[in-house]
């Protein structure tokens, strides 16, 4: 009798052995997405109920092939994982060099929204028409009474791989041109700007990523799109999202407890609960409601607002990564550890990124639309009307002076802020600080 295939995490956390033995035959299940899965699997399968466990089909690179690409490091590079799944995949490649004579476009891909816009000039993002399944599931969360964050609406995302496919190629013809130079700007009444919207079926396993990559590719080589975008799109599913998956089961289940910063503060009732509207700043309370209302934020938003906002307070790593896992559509047990704990908090002391991520206002300002009409001024660090950002990157710096000067790339940082005339009555201020 053949084994069943099913997927790890359909097993679910509370399946018990009586309920696969009724299945009469071992099943044989793809790689799951968690450590706790993977804790499951392992026991089901000393239990002779798993007969096999394959490589998931969610990702390009299988565990053993990164395994053998990591070696004995114990720090790694992103760019030296990307060129060399871009070298393996054979993407955007001629030959042994890279299309174009660049691995990397992000200089050209770094443009602020375009001056006087409330949005991109680009068709909008391809969206689904809920049927009688939306209806029946929405019903069934419902009864379930399971407490829940946000607000109920439209569904957004594309969930089947017909829906994804369909997805993929709307983004790639209307869409990919104009991702690429402002995959970091922010326009406060265009929450998708260019981006693709398909991190939500990658992660559901519903849309393969050498799919999407190869639709992007095969877009620039026709000449529908310049390299830049091609390249800045590729390099977010085939290079930073694959590095993530990888480095989660690399760093293993300690990760989670790692907190070089110390930070122990808890977020606050307003935080948790996206309570956008308790919150003055025009760039923390338009993060907010985009997870409020949609469950989503693109990158910029996540890192250089939410994330940069955590940093400055100390929020508590684990905590805030829980948040961010269960708060977004696309949050998974793989995703957010690396991307808040090593990315945006730099809780693990440097194992994924060289420096922390912090900046002052003067980041948001010149990358949004958001302060021109803000209550709080970016250029100012001490009075009523003083950025958080601003003040609260200066009082961030001081907290963490020994840790800065020590690396290269922020040492100036602190130099600069020990020049501060004001520093006193920031770091004063900062500390009473209630009104966000």
């Amino acid at each position: 009798m053949q084994p069943l295939l099913v997927f790890a995490d359909q097993l679910g956390r509370h399946v018990h052995s009586t309920a696969l033995e009724q299945v009469g035959r071992p099943v044989v299940v793809h790689e799951p997405t968690s450590h706790a899965a993977a804790d499951l699997v392992d026991r089901l399968r000393r239990d002779g109920l798993v007969a096999d466990v394959l490589p998931t089909p969610t990702f390009a690179l299988s565990r053993a092939e990164f395994t053998q690409w990591a070696g004995d490091r114990e720090t790694f590079r992103m760019e030296d994982f990307y060129r060399a799944q871009r070298t393996r995949f054979d993407v955007l490649m001629d030959g042994e060099q890279p299309v174009g004579g660049k691995w990397n476009h992000d200089h050209d891909n770094r443009e602020p929204p375009p001056k006087g816009a409330r949005t991109l000039d680009v068709r909008g993002p391809w969206t689904p028409t809920e049927d009688d399944i939306d209806s029946r599931v929405r019903a069934d969360l419902d009864a379930a009474g399971h407490p829940t964050v946000g607000q109920d609406g439209p569904r957004l995302f594309a969930v089947t791989h017909t829906e994804a496919r369909t997805a993929l190629r709307h983004f790639v013809r209307h869409r990919l041109a104009a991702f690429g130079p402002y995959e970091d700007a922010v326009l406060g009444d265009d929450w998708a700007m260019a981006h693709s919207l398909l991190s939500v079926p990658l992660n559901m396993g519903v849309l393969h990523p050498l799919d999407a990559v190869h639709a992007a590719e095969q877009a620039h080589r026709a000449g529908a799109v310049p390299i830049a975008a091609a390249e800045g799109f590729v390099r977010q599913v085939l290079g930073w999202r694959e590095y993530v998956w990888h480095l989660y089961w690399r760093f293993g289940k300690g990760y989670l407890r790692r907190n070089a910063l110390r930070a122990h503060a808890p977020l606050p009732d307003w935080w948790a609960d996206l309570d956008a509207d308790a919150v003055t700043a025009n760039c923390l309370r338009t993060a907010l409601q985009g997870v409020r209302d949609r469950g989503w934020t693109h990158h910029i938003q996540r890192l250089m607002i939410l994330g940069n906002h955590a940093l400055q307070r100390g929020y508590q790593p684990r905590e805030l990564t829980e948040w961010f896992a269960t708060a977004f559509v696309d949050g998974y047990g793989w995703v957010m550890p690396p991307n808040v704990i090593g990315m945006s908090q730099h809780a693990d002391g440097g194992m994924m990124a060289t420096k922390p991520y912090s900046s002052g206002g003067a980041y948001v300002n010149r990358m949004s639309d958001h302060c021109h009409d803000c209550a709080f001024d970016p250029r100012k660090r001490l009075g009523d009307d003083a950025c958080p950002y601003t003040a609260g990157y200066w009082a961030w710096v001081h907290r963490h002076a020994d840790l800065l000067a020590g690396n290269h790339r922020t040492a100036r940082a602190v130099s600069a802020m020990r020049r501060l005339a004001d520093l006193d009555a920031v770091l004063d201020q900062e500390s009473a600080r209630e009104r966000f």
